[in-house]
């Protein structure tokens, strides 16, 4: 594995605290931005050396539009940790993609359930692909036009698929009883995990993502910590999949709107992130403000 190569960034001690922040639910507001308060306080971390990155579900074409500009310079984690993406050398660093075989118990455990699979890719030239058999009801339909909108991924037919596909993740949307049953199955799979949430989009609904088991945001914290020689991490999340990152970290940090399960295993409870709850503990915790 290609070592990471860190940023420009100058920091005060070569034995690095480094902060991880899961995105949406998170450091990210109920709109699925940064906040003002937050952009703010992300530039003094910056100014003052503190070093931050993100490790969050979204793609890094989903995210960097929103990251550009505010100090993001350390590899970031991506998918849940099915990859690491550097920006110092603008290439990936650690990949964990899905078997064929193990895209064929997925697909069957989806489409049992008469659910939709989308299937993600990594292409050339870093670009995501999804791909798609046909879609089933109007709030599949809904996520496809909003993948589309995204201009560097490319939507398709699950037909034009191709047969060496570098998959990272195939993901689905339906009603709780068809997504509890597919993370049954799948629960039996030594080799895949599977994330569920309520959808943003409507909370009668639930999502699920389903990974290489070795793609958690925990497993790339490990690989950040030995590569980066870091002393010590501090994370932000509020879901199910923020666990394996809590696992490992020194510091866990849930905000009131996470799940009870995450709640359960921070070190503390803080503000709702929808109110600047991060960003208004960061600057009581490392810069010395109210």
């Amino acid at each position: 594995m290609p070592a990471l190569r860190a940023s420009r960034m100058n920091y005060s001690s070569p034995a690095m605290e480094l902060i991880v922040f899961d995105l949406d639910g998170t450091l990210l507001d109920r709109h699925g931005q940064l906040s003002t308060y937050t952009r703010d306080t992300l530039a003094t971390l910056s100014r003052r050396g503190v070093a931050y990155t993100v490790a969050t579900g979204r793609t890094l074409h989903a995210a960097r539009g929103l990251l550009q500009g505010h100090g993001f310079s350390l590899p970031q984690v991506y998918k849940n940790g099915v990859m690491i993406w550097n920006p110092a050398d603008d290439a990936y660093s650690h990949q964990n993609y899905l078997s064929l075989e193990e895209v064929r118990h997925v697909l069957e455990a989806v489409m049992a359930q008469r659910v939709s699979p989308f299937i993600f890719t990594l292409e050339q030239g870093r670009r995501h692909g999804i791909y798609h058999p046909p879609l089933q009801n109007d709030m599949e339909r809904m996520l496809a036009k909003e993948f589309r909108h995204r201009r560097s991924v490319r939507v398709r037919p699950a037909s034009e698929l191709p047969a060496d596909a570098e998959i990272t993740n195939i993901s689905a949307i339906g009603i709780p009883a068809s997504i509890s049953a597919i993370q049954g199955v799948i629960g039996g799979e030594p080799h895949l995990v599977a994330y569920v949430g309520t959808s943003w989009e409507d909370e009668d609904w639930r999502w699920i993502d389903i990974h290489h088991v070795e793609a958690t945001k925990g497993g790339a914290i490990d690989i950040l910590r030995e590569q980066l020689g870091l002393s010590r991490v501090v994370c932000f999340g509020d879901s199910e999949n923020d666990l394996s990152m809590f696992a490992r970290a020194d510091e866990a940090y849930a905000p009131s709107n996470a799940t009870a399960e995450v709640r359960a295993a921070a070190t503390e409870i803080i503000g709702h992130h929808d109110e600047d709850g991060i960003a208004r503990f960061l600057h009581r915790r490392f810069l010395g403000g109210s």
